[in-house]
C-alpha cells in the first residue's frame, strides 16, 4: 500500500488513499469473502467451466456433463423427455422456468446459474 492520509473533519476521522489501494483493499475483502466460502463447503467451478460459459456455451450442457450425468439420465431425473431436454441444450427451446428449475435442482445449482455470465465486469 502506498501512502495513507489521515484526516479530521468536523470532528469524523477519515482515511484517504489512492484509488488503486482502494482497488486493492477492495479485492482482498471479495476474495476473502471467497475463500470463507469455500471453507465453510460452497461449491466453486472449475476455470474450464467459467470460461465454456464465458464463451456462450450452453449452461445446462456444461452442468451436466460436469456432473457426469447423460443427457438420458438428466432428462429422466427432471421428469421430462430426453429429446426435450436436447432442443433446451441445442438452443432451439428455452424450457419452462418450471422445467428450468426441477433441471437445477437435479444438477444441484440455483437457477440464476443458467442466466448469470461468470465474466467480470
Amino acid at each position: 500500500m502506498g501512502d495513507i492520509q489521515r484526516l479530521t473533519i468536523d470532528g469524523k476521522s477519515y482515511v484517504l488513499l489512492s484509488e488503486e489501494d482502494y482497488e486493492d483493499l477492495i479485492d482482498g475483502l471479495r476474495a476473502e469473502a471467497v475463500m470463507a466460502g469455500i471453507r465453510a463447503g460452497e461449491e466453486t467451478w472449475p476455470l474450464e467451466l467459467v470460461e465454456a460459459k464465458s464463451n456462450g456455451e450452453n449452461p445446462v450442457r456444461l452442468y451436466r456433463t460436469y456432473r457426469k450425468m447423460t443427457i438420458t439420465e438428466l432428462a429422466e431425473a427432471a421428469g421430462i423427455s430426453q429429446p426435450y431436454l436436447s432442443e433446451i441444450e441445442a438452443g432451439k427451446k428455452t424450457g419452462s422456468v418450471d422445467v428450468l428449475r426441477r433441471i437445477c435442482k437435479v444438477l444441484r445449482i440455483d437457477l440464476e446459474d443458467l442466466f448469470v455470465n461468470m465474466k467480470d465486469d
